[in-house]
């Protein structure tokens, strides 16, 4: 997707630097050119070995080669060589240096010697980047033009929980295709995705959920909308913010408001991807007070919700793909098929919650994807985001055929 581009990838001191090992393979398998330049802080992270292996290129990190013997490496030779510049990770040091012009390195004379487009993941502390200073050098690298490929919320190096972690290689990755007008496959098509759980109400004050966080569904969304789609979420309960501008969402609460919005946009669309938890079943009494505790036992009769899945498989047209997932614990390859053929379904993704990593709540999934043919492809532990790249494939594939 990327033959003949030529990318200069940056690395600045940070602990993510490792992840930008992964970025530059993942440019140079899809057919770009990539030579790496380090700031003296990212020599304390990684080391030019590994980057001079993956991009078969020497890295640089000053003026001089050899200093022994004065050979010098011409930086703007080198920013005019390129299609794209990529700083990954971007360093709340490193920012503040772009966004005011403090050329005192090999690494700032590079960027600032660019005629090129210029994309920056940063990656530091969530106080870091919530700063006021860190926030108005966002916004002068913005009005420079560059592309900002913006933090992720999560665990980070100091033990904090927030937003600042580097987006994943793969997001970066897609942001590039993005720039340079990637092959999309899934331009043109119209897909549905659901997510996260449901809640469904005892009282005013209480419900019956679930443990879904709603990260693989809209990871999927993410991906669809970097693959040409233009994708409508229909999600529940989630705390998860959404940045591909292709992504309409809709918001639920319970299976109820699920069902009638999944059925009322699949009739628009070319297929559907039903990654939420919808609860299997919902109270037949809801309380319009909240309910007192009084004695030590308290029983809820529960009746079953309407079957999304099923539903929208008898209602599928030959021209639409509806692709289903299977939450197991137990007989779980048997339990997919039988879902997959009871539901109409041309693709079940299938994980369990037996395998470490994988299920609710997590960064990470571990899938089989399942075809009515009995094909079937597994995939290792990866990343949600790695995921989604996975199962869109096969997506990608059901229309082909």
């Amino acid at each position: 997707m990327l033959d003949g581009k030529k990318i200069i990838v940056g690395v600045t001191g940070s602990i993510a630097a490792y992840k930008a090992a992964y970025l530059v393979r993942l440019l140079v398998q899809s057919g770009a050119e990539v030579k790496v330049v380090l700031t003296r802080g990212a020599l304390e992270f990684v080391t030019p070995l590994t980057f001079s292996t993956l991009s078969k290129h020497p890295v640089h990190s000053d003026f001089t080669e050899n200093k022994d013997k004065g050979e010098w490496v011409n930086h703007v030779d080198l920013a005019l060589w390129a299609d794209m510049m990529i700083i990954a990770p971007l360093s709340a040091n490193t920012l503040s240096k772009m966004a005011h012009g403090q050329c005192d390195s090999f690494f700032m004379a590079v960027y600032m010697s660019t005629r090129c487009p210029i994309m920056v993941a940063p990656a530091m502390d969530h106080d870091m980047f919530l700063h006021g200073a860190t926030q108005a050098n966002v916004k002068k690298l913005e009005a420079f033009g560059h592309t900002i490929v913006a933090p992720e919320d999560g665990e980070l190096a100091s033990g904090l929980i927030g937003k600042g972690r580097m987006a994943e290689p793969e997001k970066i990755m897609n942001a590039v295709i993005d720039h340079f007008g990637g092959l999309q496959p899934l331009r043109g098509k119209r897909i549905m995705v659901t997510a996260g759980p449901t809640y469904e109400r005892i009282d005013p004050v209480r419900f019956v959920g679930n443990f879904s966080t709603g990260k693989m569904g809209f990871a999927l969304a993410e991906e669809l909308a970097h693959q040409g789609a233009q994708v409508v979420l229909i999600t529940g309960p989630v705390h998860l913010n959404l940045t591909h501008p292709s992504v309409q969402r809709i918001n639920v609460t319970s299976a109820e408001e699920m069902l009638n919005a999944c059925v009322s946009e699949y009739a628009k669309c070319d297929a559907a991807v039903l990654s939420a938890a919808v609860a299997d079943y919902r109270p037949v009494h809801v309380a319009e007070e909240k309910v007192k505790k009084s004695e030590e036992q308290w029983q809820l009769i529960m009746t079953r919700t309407v079957d999304i899945a099923a539903t929208l498989g008898g209602m599928k047209q030959p021209h639409q793909r509806l692709i289903g997932f299977a939450l197991e614990t137990e007989s779980e390859l048997e339990h997919a098929k039988g879902k997959l053929q009871r539901k109409n379904l041309d693709m079940i993704v299938l994980n369990s919650l037996r395998d470490p990593g994988a299920g609710f709540a997590t960064d990470t999934n571990k899938i089989t994807l399942i075809w009515p043919n009995n094909k079937t492809r597994e995939f290792g532990l990866k990343p949600k985001s790695a995921v989604a790249m996975d199962i869109v494939a096969g997506i990608v594939d059901l229309f082909s055929v």
